[in-house]
């Protein structure tokens, strides 16, 4: 079952049963190993937030060590789930009145159509496609009719596209053991085919190394899960 860190999630989302959490795959073991040498790997906090209803119900998958949760509004009603216990001992730290599970993003241990909105930053691309394609369903489950899903990942015009050893089609590991996929836009519609696109850009910034130049990259996404009409005579 997914281990909860305090504090305990409310009723409205409660965990529901699951089985023991398999072992992760090697490519996020290396995550645990990565937040235990290093501490917290991601500097700062995420910037431009979409703006939510007071109250509203948020999940976050693949928090990591709670840069994105330190950044969400008081008043949201957050849940946060990750793969690592280490990532997690750092996001309470970031983000401590934050529900905080030990479980896999592909297998979600949590009731249906229960959030307004669930943040995919930086999470899928260290999956490779199958695990991506469960994670995007999982979300989709859990989001409630009406429901947002906003998404951010590195795109293939990101600096370190192509570096390290090539296991999928625009998927590399490098040293560490984490992999990176790299998106195009059309993946996204491709991967999230329970939602409804309302919004998808690819947007870069440039950033110094040591005095020289590159450019950093990501496919953003705002979808939302779509209310189904019953058929007439049900």
């Amino acid at each position: 079952m997914g281990k909860k860190l305090m504090p305990q999630l409310p009723g409205a989302y409660a965990v529901e049963s699951q089985d023991k959490l398999s072992p992760p795959a090697d490519h996020l073991k290396a995550w645990n190993q990565d937040y235990a040498q290093r501490g917290r790997i991601w500097g700062g906090s995420a910037k431009d937030l979409p703006q939510l209803a007071a109250g509203s119900l948020v999940l976050e998958m693949g928090c990591g060590d709670g840069k994105s949760l330190s950044a969400m509004p008081a008043s949201w009603n957050v849940a946060a789930i990750d793969i690592s216990i280490q990532g997690l001992r750092l996001a309470r730290k970031a983000r401590p009145d934050a529900s905080l599970i030990l479980a896999d993003g592909c297998r979600l241990p949590l009731r249906s159509e229960r959030f307004d909105a669930v943040f995919a930053f930086h999470v899928a691309g260290h999956l490779l496609l199958a695990e991506r394609l469960a994670l995007a369903g999982e979300a989709a489950r859990v989001l409630r009719p009406g429901g947002r899903l906003f998404f951010r990942d590195f795109s293939v015009e990101d600096m370190r596209m192509g570096q390290g050893e090539a296991v999928e089609a625009g998927t590399f590991r490098r040293g560490s053991g984490i992999i990176t996929h790299y998106f195009r836009e059309g993946e996204i519609a491709a991967m999230f085919s329970g939602l409804k696109i309302d919004l998808i850009r690819t947007h870069g910034w440039r950033m110094k190394i040591r005095g020289e130049e590159f450019v950093r990259s990501e496919v953003e996404a705002m979808l939302v899960k779509v209310e189904q009409t019953p058929l007439r005579g049900q």
